[in-house]
């Protein structure tokens, strides 16, 4: 029996949101992605409030039982960390009204469950997620593959999904076969196909732009 997760990539000009059903064996497969824009020249308070509204909708339409969302962190640009973390506030608020368990996820958590390496660049993310869930092309813009990414990373870490064991946090590389604590994660065995050029059965799906 699959379990949904809900995947958000805050930010205050796109955010990210992206829900996905992982099922027990780690498969994953892409219920709705959308990424919620503002414009730079609305007043703050109405600028959350049009984004909270595009997260409330996904909620309310997906019902997920977990919620994601990307950890803030430190940078140099204040202004894109400060719009990060009320984005981030907005939506741990829509999650605890609904009764949602939210976790927050660093990037490189993201980077390392989805690639097998914790310092991938955003193009081998969004590969990734394309071929996990059996996409025909990587979603776009780069902020709806990462709300992706995070609700995978979300089921494949904590194991809610019913597979057995954690995902690493920062492997160095994919190894070249299963390791003796158990078989390849799901985003090993895509990485080793990727790598071989093994084709991959793939069934179109639309995605919000």
């Amino acid at each position: 029996m699959a379990v949904r997760v809900l995947g958000i990539d805050p930010g205050l000009t796109r955010c990210g949101v992206g829900v996905v059903d992982v099922a027990g064996n780690r498969s994953a497969t892409l219920v709705d992605v959308t990424v919620v824009r503002s414009p730079i020249d609305m007043p703050l308070e109405k600028r959350l409030l049009l984004l909270s509204e595009g997260i409330e909708d996904m909620l309310d339409r997906h019902r997920p039982e977990f919620v994601a969302i990307e950890r803030v962190f430190a940078q140099n640009n204040v202004g894109t960390v400060m719009g990060t973390a009320q984005i981030s506030g907005v939506a741990l608020l829509l999650a605890a009204r609904r009764g949602l368990p939210v976790t927050l996820h660093t990037p490189s958590e993201v980077k390392a469950a989805i690639t097998g390496y914790g310092s991938a660049d955003k193009k081998q993310v969004g590969t990734m997620v394309a071929r996990i869930l059996g996409l025909t092309e990587i979603p776009q813009p780069a902020d709806a593959a990462d709300a992706l990414a995070l609700a995978i990373c979300h089921a494949w870490r904590t194991g809610i999904a019913g597979a057995v064991g954690a995902v690493s946090s920062a492997p160095a590389k994919i190894p070249a076969a299963a390791s003796p604590a158990g078989p390849l994660t799901p985003a090993q065995k895509a990485w080793r196909a990727a790598e071989r050029g093994t084709p991959v059965s793939v069934v179109p799906r639309s995605l919000k732009r």
